[in-house]
């Protein structure tokens, strides 16, 4: 009892409840035939929102107001020229990679660059970034749609040991944010910044590199993400990660970290990012209009975000 009362009061156990509530409602309705189905379905488009719901939060984690707006559009350019650069080839799969992250890293310091020179609200930055680097990727794509390298299709769409490989990937760089921020003294440097920036900075935190950094690294985050998304869906669409703007910041607030900075959980990203697709894919089951899932959803969300920002005591 005591072991169990200690795990509720952890922030990001609700979206796991929920998580499985949801799953297990919608295998009900179907009398359990598509619980493996399901499941691996979860996993797989639930790993996109993991990825860049783990960026997203490090961003968060720096205290009120910090957020990147760029993600969508940081997904889509990164897909779109890592495909074109790769133009199909299997040899050209890690360069294509390589590119993408590079995407990210550059994205991630004008992003910064914005911010600090100009000395103008993270929210407002982004967002004008996101405008220059979706438009780069409209100007680039010119309405083609090219496919990715059949090796890098393969190994997307796959699974191995009966767990996508999409999820495998998202769980490799979950365990790296994780001793990132629990592990590495960059960690405990955003969570100071967090709490209190000019406290962090009297301290002797390098506050701006610091800043800097963790804006890349979300950045090259969903990066990542679109060039992952655009290999599985077979091609990059101008609107691929037009989704994943809520979405990333969802996860992040329905899997336990503070909006207000200063702490984050990895596992809860997990639990909120499977959630939120189960809650779909239920409602969908169940036959719902657009409209009626849009409200359904928000409601639940609302509902989880309630049991979620309850007065914790050692919380994390």
């Amino acid at each position: 009892m005591t072991r169990l009362t200690s795990l509720s009061r952890k922030p990001w156990i609700w979206s796991f409840v929920a998580a499985i509530a949801t799953w297990i409602i919608t295998v009900l309705f179907t009398g359990g035939a598509s619980s493996a189905g399901l499941s691996q379905a979860a996993l797989t488009f639930g790993a996109f929102s993991i990825i860049v719901g783990l960026g997203q939060m490090l961003v968060i984690t720096l205290g009120p107001g910090n957020v990147d707006l760029s993600v969508p559009a940081t997904m889509t350019l990164s897909g779109t020229i890592a495909l074109k650069v790769m133009d199909g080839q299997d040899s050209l799969i890690v360069v294509g990679l390589l590119l993408a992250i590079l995407i990210g890293v550059v994205v991630g310091v004008l992003n910064y660059a914005l911010i600090k020179l100009l000395r103008i609200p993270p929210i407002i930055a982004t967002l004008s970034m996101s405008f220059i680097v979706q438009s780069s990727a409209i100007w680039y794509n010119r309405g083609l749609r090219i496919k990715p390298p059949e090796a890098l299709a393969q190994f997307t769409t796959s699974t191995t040991l009966g767990i996508p490989n999409i999820a495998l990937v998202a769980l490799v760089l979950s365990v790296a944010v994780w001793w990132l921020l629990d592990r590495a003294i960059f960690g405990r440097w955003i969570s100071a910044i967090g709490q209190s920036r000019f406290a962090a900075r009297m301290a002797g935190i390098p506050v701006d590199g610091s800043r800097l950094l963790t804006y890349v690294l979300c950045a090259v985050l969903a990066a990542t993400c679109g060039y992952l998304l655009a290999s599985f869906s077979g091609g990059a669409a101008l609107n691929m990660g037009s989704e994943y703007l809520l979405m990333s910041i969802a996860v992040v607030v329905i899997g336990g970290s503070a909006v207000a900075g200063g702490n984050s959980n990895v596992p809860g990203i997990w639990g909120a990012s499977l959630f939120m697709f189960l809650v779909v894919s239920m409602l969908n089951t169940y036959g719902f209009g657009a409209g009626v899932r849009l409200i359904l959803t928000g409601l639940i969300i609302f509902t989880v975000i309630l049991l979620a920002s309850r007065p914790q005591r050692g919380a994390r």
